[in-house]
């Protein structure tokens, strides 16, 4: 199945709702776990910015929180609050991001899919973009 455009359809939709008084720059994401279960979240800024959410970080946590803890895919979409049909560019995730996917997410197998829109985007595996992770099999 492909659920490439799915995702990016919902992340563009989660962008909607990102609140960003601060930076005016809004993110979108969508998460897909193993049972097809899809969960989107936004990034939310805070005025003393430490405690602000990416949101790829607030997709991945609903996700966990309702018991999920294998994930197939995320679809990441972002720019400037102005940009509403069309961005101007790709929103990589964070390198804090992309270490709690590690957490979750198998870094071979696990696709991370960039988005301007649903006809413009690249996909890239975890690993490619978290080259020697650590992970938590390096803990046992």
């Amino acid at each position: 199945m492909d659920f490439t455009n799915l995702l990016i359809e919902k992340a563009l939709s989660a962008r909607q709702n990102a609140y960003v008084p601060y930076s005016k720059f809004k993110v979108g994401a969508a998460i897909i776990t193993d049972t097809d279960k899809i969960y989107g979240g936004f990034n939310i800024e805070c005025s003393s910015y430490s405690p602000t959410n990416c949101a790829e970080r607030t997709a991945l946590f609903r996700a966990v929180y309702d018991g999920h803890r294998n994930f197939k895919a995320i679809a990441i979409v972002g720019g400037a609050e102005s940009e509403v049909n069309s961005l101007s560019s790709y929103a990589p995730p964070c390198g804090v991001c992309r270490q709690m996917l590690r957490e979750f997410c198998h870094p071979l197998h696990f696709k991370i899919i960039l988005a301007k829109s649903l006809n413009d985007f690249k996909i890239f595996t975890l690993d490619e973009l978290l080259p020697y992770s650590f992970g938590p099999e390096n803990l046992k």
